[in-house]
């Protein structure tokens, strides 16, 4: 898991700022337990150590799954993250600059979805679950949430690029999960990403979340469907394609033609993955991250002299 110094980190060091928690994450180190293991490992009820459960899954830490036991279906705890790196800012860093265009949720060029499916703007759902056509209808532009089993979404960017400007890194920004049948922590759906028709890389999504409202979810929404996703970060550096720090391929901005006018950018769950979970998409108002689609073109400024050469 990669951190940075800002409030899209602040859940995780909130969840880390607890003795107990750090309690919990040493136990489920050592093996998966349910909530009422816990419980009695640390001496507390039930109660709390929901609490701290929850606090825990929004963090991304663990998750949850739901499996059989003994007395019915229990809430089985599964350590998620292995390693953790926090990038504080230097003084080099902060005088990177970039151009940033953050495309709504809804203004999609292209697409191909099948059910389950649909969309809605904060207000309301946009006609019906599950009926493709509606992903057509002239309110679709104001969506800030979308879903869809498998097919693919498609944008297209403006780039604001100069001549005299060198690229040296894309970062992308979206909070997504995977679409599961009313919600399911432990729902894996290979979602690929596209950039000008190039192939960067494959990303599976743990689960669909509903286990609490997404900080910014509108109170009228449905709590049996997806509150919130994950906010990943997904970027073309010189020396491959990242998401999170992790590496997906050795894909080079060097490779994606990122000096066209235009880009396109397509988020996909294929028919023939081993995964076939589907896709959600949380724009602002929705999910626990009120933001669109962001990119960001981080890039040098080139030297006349350079130019010349």
């Amino acid at each position: 898991m990669e951190l940075d110094i800002s409030k899209h980190s602040l859940p995780v060091f909130e969840a880390l700022a607890s003795n107990v928690r750090l309690n919990i994450i040493q136990l489920l180190a050592e093996q998966p337990r349910n909530m009422k293991e816990l419980a009695e490992a640390l001496g507390l009820s039930s109660a709390i150590m929901s609490m701290h459960i929850k606090k825990l899954e929004k963090a991304g830490i663990i998750r949850t799954d739901r499996v059989p036991g003994k007395g019915g279906i229990q809430k089985l705890c599964v350590l998620y993250v292995e390693k953790m790196e926090i990038t504080f800012p230097r003084k080099e860093e902060k005088q990177k600059i970039f151009h940033q265009t953050e495309v709504s949720v809804g203004h999609y060029t292209d697409l191909q979805v099948e059910p389950t499916c649909g969309l809605a703007t904060v207000e309301k759902i946009i006609g019906e679950f599950d009926d493709p056509r509606y992903f057509f209808d002239a309110e679709r532009v104001n969506a800030k949430i979308l879903w869809f089993y498998k097919g693919y979404i498609e944008y297209k960017v403006p780039n604001y690029l100069l001549a005299s400007q060198h690229p040296t890194e894309l970062e992308i920004s979206l909070e997504l999960s995977s679409e599961a049948p009313f919600t399911n922590s432990n729902w894996p759906s290979d979602i690929d990403f596209y950039f000008n028709d190039v192939h960067l890389g494959t990303w599976t999504s743990p689960g669909d979340y509903g286990d609490s409202r997404g900080k910014y979810t509108p109170s009228w929404w449905p709590s049996v469907v997806n509150q919130y996703g994950l906010l990943k970060k997904l970027r073309i550096a010189e020396d491959g394609t990242y998401m999170d720090g992790n590496k997906l391929s050795d894909l080079t901005i060097n490779e994606v033609n990122i000096r066209e006018k235009q880009w396109t950018f397509r988020i996909a769950v294929h028919e023939e993955s081993e995964n076939v979970g589907g896709v959600t998409l949380f724009g602002s108002g929705f999910g626990n991250y009120n933001q669109d689609i962001i990119f960001q073109l981080f890039y040098e400024k080139e030297s006349l002299e350079k130019r010349e050469k």
